[in-house]
């Protein structure tokens, strides 16, 4: 019988770096053309961020952030092991790495029986740095159990339903799973116990019209054409889009965990910020509806208040958000964490089985 686990996390690079590496999209973001000069110098910003960058550039803190989402990430894994899934449905984006110019789906889901990822193989022209904090080598090798048979039931079960999606057998990116959703598994597994639960990956296109002239975040923005690219998917198709995952879901014989995996608020996608910081009100007011059961609104948000907040990346949310609403499943926050210097915002929480 069918029974559904609802989880929401994050996926940030950050996570596996050293912490003196940690604040590597600040310091970025601090050396580039795009932010005023002004906010260059830290005495130009707000306190708490002063202090979270202290006289380390943030290595200090590095540390305590990491382990409090990693405490977080860890009670979760406790979770997802005493609920022994059947699989995992993973909504994640995608950053200009399995998709590009070639094609740009709306959502795309990955039927693959196996999945092996080199998340720290990164090209010397990346920001990131190769090492990590496991000392694991830069070609380390994660392989990961696909579902493909509940890849296809819920992609036909859609299709009934008039919601024909993409789906893929191969990934394009080099390195096997985007961020989005390797990051993920490994930080589930942050013992290194090994991930038994297979995992289906489902693709959403957060960054929209971003995608290709920001490559997703890691690139200065060109400019945009008269007529700009296309908007990602839209709250409320997003959410209508997780309501119909979960009635087909409910009707499978599987245990199901659909995971949501995103920070909320981005720096260097908040323009009111100047591209410093995160929108932290925005997130606070995310949390407040999260908590309250605002949630089940969601699909009343518009593409345009979230780009303008930086939360692109919280449609991954929505899409869970929906899923859970259609099952009348209530959130339990297992933390909510700020942070000026660390990109984004991030919230653990779980919607138990009812």
């Amino acid at each position: 019988m069918a029974e559904i686990l609802g989880l929401g996390a994050t996926h940030y690079p950050g996570f596996w770096m050293h912490d003196d590496d940690m604040s590597v999209i600040l310091k970025r973001t601090l050396n580039g053309k795009r932010l005023d000069p002004a906010l260059k110098d830290t005495r130009n910003w707000p306190e708490a961020m002063r202090e979270e960058w202290g006289d380390d550039e943030g290595a200090a803190a590095a540390g305590r952030h990491r382990a409090r989402c990693f405490r977080a990430f860890d009670e979760q894994r406790r979770l997802l092991d005493a609920f022994q899934p059947d699989f995992i449905l993973m909504f994640g984006d995608d950053q200009y790495e399995n998709f590009t110019e070639d094609v740009v789906p709306p959502f795309c889901v990955y039927l693959a029986d196996t999945m092996a990822s080199r998340p720290y193989d990164v090209p010397e022209s990346s920001p990131f740095p190769g090492r990590n904090q496991w000392n694991e080598p830069k070609t380390a090798t994660f392989r990961h159990t696909g579902h493909p048979e509940g890849g296809r039931y819920l992609l036909n079960r859609l299709n009934e339903a008039g919601l024909a999606l993409p789906y893929a057998y191969r990934l394009r990116y080099d390195r096997g799973l985007p961020h989005a959703f390797i990051n993920t598994l490994l930080y589930l597994d942050a013992g290194r116990r090994g991930f038994p639960h297979p995992v289906v990956p489902f693709h959403v296109n957060c960054y929209g019209g971003d995608l290709i002239r920001m490559h997703g975040g890691l690139a200065p923005p060109s400019e945009a054409g008269a007529e700009p690219d296309p908007a990602s998917p839209s709250p409320r198709q997003s959410f209508e889009l997780g309501r119909a995952i979960a009635r087909a879901l409910a009707a499978s014989p599987w245990r199901v965990a659909i995971v949501a995996s995103s920070s909320w608020s981005h720096a260097f996608l908040t323009p009111r910020h100047g591209w410093l910081y995160p929108d932290h009100e925005s997130d606070r007011a995310r949390l407040d509806e999260l908590t309250r059961g605002g949630f089940r609104q969601w699909d009343t948000l518009t593409t345009a208040s979230l780009e303008a907040a930086g939360q692109h990346e919280l449609l991954n949310w929505i899409v869970l958000a929906g899923a859970m609403t259609e099952l009348g499943h209530r959130p339990r926050i297992i933390d909510y964490i700020e942070t000026y210097v660390f990109n984004a915002n991030r919230c653990f929480a779980v919607f138990d089985p009812a």
